[in-house]
This record gives C-alpha cells, sequence and structure tokens, in this order.
C-alpha cells in the first residue's frame, strides 16, 4: 500500500494534506495512490453547496460546520476558489470565512484552485473528496466557486447538492436558464430575513410542478447564515436525501452514472496528458504555433491521428 495511503488511513492530518496535494500537481504517484485510497474509502456523506456569488454559501458552511460538530459529527470541506491569473493559486480562500474552526482536529479545511477548470469544480475535487473519506470524515462538504452558469459538475461528485438562493436576488431566472436548478437535491433560501421570501418560495414551487421529479422532490429549505437559523432543519432534509439514495432504484442509477462519468473523465485525462506531452517534445510542432494563420481544427486532429497511430504514445 502507497505510504500516504497508510497514514490517512491512521488518522495523519498531515499526510491527508500532502496527499490533496500531490493530487492537485498531477504528480506520478498519483494513480498508484488512488487506487489505494479507493479500496480503503468509507461512507462519508458527500455534500455539494453550489449558488452564484454573494448567496452566502461560505457563511451557511461556517454555521452548518458549527451545527455539525455539535452533533458529533467530523467534518472536512474543500471550497474550490477561482484562479489567481499570477500565482495559479486560489483566489480569496474560503478559509479566511471559515477560520473559527482551524484549531478543531474534527474539521479539515481545504481550498483549491480551479486551475481552469470549467463546471465550478477543480479537476483534483473528487480524488481529494475520496482521499478525505478514506481519512474517516463523517461528512465531506464542497463548496462550488460560485460562477453561477456553469456549475453543473458538482452533480457528478456527491450524493447531496444543495442550491443556495436569496431572496430579491434575480438569481432565479439565471439559473433557470443555466440548467442547475434541475440538479438541486434541496433548495436553500439563505437571508431568509429579508423582503422576497415567499415570492421566491412560490417561484420554487411553481418551477417543481413543471419539472415534476419522480421520486425524490427537492425541499425548500429557509435559512439565517448570519444567526445560526435553520441549520437542524437544513441536515434533516440532507439526511433524509441520502437515506432516499440507499434504499431506492434512483439511488443505484445515480451512483452508476456517476461512476461511468469517472472513468470517462479519467480517460481523458490520460489521453490529453499523453498527447500534450508528445506535441511538447517536438520542436517542429511547437514552430507550428508561432504561425497565426494554422488551422487548429486540422493540426488537432492530424496529431492526434499521428499518435494514434503510433499506437497511443
Amino acid at each position: 500500500m502507497h505510504p500516504l495511503a497508510e497514514r490517512i488511513q491512521k488518522q495523519d492530518m498531515r499526510a491527508l494534506a500532502r496527499a490533496i496535494t500531490l493530487i492537485e500537481n498531477e504528480d506520478d504517484a498519483k494513480l498508484s495512490l488512488m487506487s489505494d485510497i479507493f479500496s480503503i474509502q468509507k461512507q462519508a456523506h458527500y455534500i455539494g453547496i453550489t449558488g452564484s456569488p454573494g448567496a452566502g454559501k461560505s457563511s451557511l458552511i461556517n454555521r452548518l460546520l458549527t451545527y455539525l460538530r455539535q452533533q458529533d459529527l467530523t467534518v472536512a470541506v474543500i471550497a474550490v476558489d477561482p484562479t489567481s491569473p499570477f500565482s495559479g493559486g486560489a483566489l480569496l480562500g474560503d478559509r479566511t470565512r471559515m477560520n473559527q474552526h482551524f484549531l478543531d482536529p474534527g474539521i479539515f479545511i481545504r481550498s483549491m484552485a480551479t486551475r481552469g477548470s470549467l463546471g465550478g469544480l477543480a479537476r483534483a475535487t473528487k480524488d481529494s473528496i475520496r482521499v478525505c473519506d478514506a481519512y474517516g470524515f463523517d461528512v465531506v462538504l464542497v463548496e462550488t466557486v460560485g460562477v453561477g452558469q456553469s456549475e453543473l459538475d458538482i452533480m457528478k461528485v456527491v450524493d447531496t447538492t444543495g442550491l443556495v438562493l436569496t431572496p430579491n436576488s434575480g438569481d432565479v431566472l439565471q439559473i433557470f436558464k443555466a440548467g442547475i436548478m434541475e440538479i438541486a437535491d434541496l433548495f436553500i433560501i439563505n437571508k431568509a430575513d429579508l423582503p422576497g421570501v415567499g415570492k421566491l418560495k412560490s417561484t420554487l414551487e411553481e418551477f417543481m410542478m413543471i419539472v415534476q421529479p419522480k421520486g425524490w422532490e427537492p425541499p425548500i429549505v429557509q435559512t439565517v447564515s448570519t444567526e445560526s437559523k435553520g441549520m437542524s432543519d437544513l441536515w434533516a432534509k440532507m439526511e433524509e436525501h441520502q437515506s432516499f439514495l440507499y434504499r431506492t432504484d434512483q439511488g443505484v442509477e445515480k451512483r452508476k452514472q456517476q461512476l461511468k462519468l469517472e472513468v470517462y473523465d479519467l480517460i481523458r485525462e490520460e489521453i490529453w496528458r499523453e498527447v500534450k506531452t508528445k506535441i511538447e517534445e517536438d520542436d517542429q510542432k511547437l514552430e507550428v504555433f508561432r504561425n497565426p494563420d494554422a488551422d487548429p481544427y486540422q493540426l488537432a486532429h492530424s496529431w492526434f491521428q499521428e499518435w494514434m497511430r503510433k499506437g497511443g504514445g
């Protein structure tokens, strides 16, 4: 077994942090590490929190952390942030908003840069969730970037997706267009002490009548994160959804689709790395990039075919 996997199994927090760094840097040892991690992963509840910027996702998670610790549950938080165009690192890391939990051994918080990935997540997010699961956390919370219309990837990596909305924000129309409404397992109306809650709730109920969900009908939970209101109700609905997934065919189908998508993503990444390496080792190919009139479609097709003819690297 990989040394880091052994240490993680023994709940070595430093090994956990080091493993996630290795994953983010796409180290050559990642494959063997993740295979070992997969063999020891447990049954943590994976929860995604998504929504537009300013909806209060970080504040909500901060208060939810406090509530979960009161229930004697251990929690890992993976906060995915936009990438700095200068350093390539996470910009405005959400850990600064959760600093009251830094010294709690039952909580692990890690900011993760998207590094150019779309979909509101970093490419290393799924692997990092698994590492936290193998460590033994009861709950793994994932906070997406908050880009609004491209956050659909969260449904591929978590059990339960919570969509955070706020009254009178105008988010609903944008989210309707984006299709994000359809991935929500529960709707969280945060800042529910503001005017417009009733109208937003009615809009969500009308949406549910249009889509007519089969099986699980996403509940609507009201919270005021600044006052820690609604946390018990929120957690109760998250637990209900997890129970639903484990007792129904819908849950089986969801896990099957997630596995399928993950395998395809891993194959895509392997091919991308191989092809990119071959291109960047060839000075003649790199010289072509100096020509602004070069046809990118023909180049991509011909270089990929060349890579295939040579046995895929």
